[in-house]
């Protein structure tokens, strides 16, 4: 059998997912999407169904809105407290070494961000959406449903996955303006090659790590990295083809179903959301091999309980994951309403 691994291996693949724990850290959170460990090491959510951004205090439990009018959706208060603003569907969240806090609205199509003192400020986009504006200031661009945002700080660029239109923009935070840094159109791209040339597949997820951009293809249901100095790309995860296999084998001969998030843990595994796998998937950096930490499959949709292993847990659709500096990776559970812990 092609991609064939030895039975021993497999297993030695399958104990170690089987060593993850699930827990529940925050309930009643109205569909997260998002989620970050911000400077402060306080839990940042997006809380897609209230149109908020909560910080959850993880010592305390406590949560308190940071940005938005719960329950209110729309586009208004910059220059104003980021609490009095309105959004409609912040998706993602990212922070920079001086405290700020940019984040995307889906709906808006656009991106803001927080300063330190609280006030918000649009960064990129009109609120219209569309498809303009390279070569221009980035407040007068549009977007097409824009979920995710990578920020670069060595060259202060904030990259942007332009979902709707296949694209990832590149927003120059020194100058304020916006292009296009790769795609434009629909269809799968080679193992390796320089990312001017390449036509993503709804890129939905990203991720910065050192001078590595990390991509999840939700239209192509696979993983890319892509070197940010020599602006190639190249192959990590999924065959491209709709499915959920490939736990104990080579990542790259795996199938997924629509990833969502990812994002880079302390040992350098790249841990990827499978949301319509309902399964929390991990690659291992030095191995190269694939498994599922939380979740087993489409047929695992729904809540199960807490404390238990993480490949029998039910999840509801999640989306957003990150890791913190100890190696616990944090979910938004979105159908089930809960910001979840997965830990050894």
């Amino acid at each position: 059998m092609k991609h064939a691994l030895p039975l021993y291996l497999i297993l030695l693949v399958s104990a170690a997912a089987a060593e993850w724990t699930i827990d529940s850290v925050s309930d009643e959170v109205r569909s997260p999407f998002g989620v970050v460990v911000g400077p402060d090491e306080a839990l940042y959510i997006t809380e897609v169904g209230r149109h908020v951004i909560s910080r959850l205090d993880r010592k305390t439990g406590q949560r308190l809105v940071v940005a938005g009018t719960a329950g209110v959706q729309g586009y208004d208060g910059d220059g104003g407290p980021a609490t009095k603003a309105r959004l409609f569907e912040p998706y993602e969240v990212r922070f920079d070494s001086q405290g700020n806090m940019y984040f995307v609205e889906m709906m808006n199509h656009l991106v803001r961000k927080v300063d330190p003192a609280g006030r918000i400020s649009t960064v990129a986009g009109t609120g219209t959406k569309g498809d303009g504006g390279d070569g221009g200031p980035a407040a007068q661009a549009q977007f097409d449903r824009p979920h995710s945002i990578a920020l670069d700080e060595h060259n202060q660029d904030l990259y942007v996955a332009d979902i709707g239109n296949n694209r990832i923009r590149r927003i120059h935070l020194k100058d304020g303006t916006i292009e296009t840094y790769s795609g434009g159109g629909n269809t799968r791209p080679g193992v390796e090659g320089p990312v001017q040339r390449v036509k993503w597949k709804g890129p939905r997820a990203l991720f910065i790590e050192g001078r590595t951009l990390w991509l999840a293809l939700r239209g192509g249901h696979s993983v890319w990295r892509i070197d940010l100095d020599t602006n190639r790309y190249r192959h990590v995860a999924g065959t491209g083809k709709k499915g959920f296999s490939g736990d104990g084998g080579p990542a790259k001969a795996s199938t997924m179903n629509g990833p969502k998030g990812i994002a880079i843990g302390p040992k350098g595994n790249i841990f990827v959301v499978d949301t319509e796998n309902q399964a929390i998937r991990m690659i291992d950096r030095q191995s190269g091999l694939i498994s599922s930490i939380a979740g087993f499959g489409p047929r695992g949709r729904g809540f199960n309980g807490d404390g238990i292993p993480g490949p029998t847990a039910k999840l509801g659709r999640p989306h957003g994951l990150c890791v913190d500096t100890n190696g616990v990776v944090y979910i938004g559970d979105t159908e089930n309403h809960r910001v979840r812990s997965i830990r050894r």
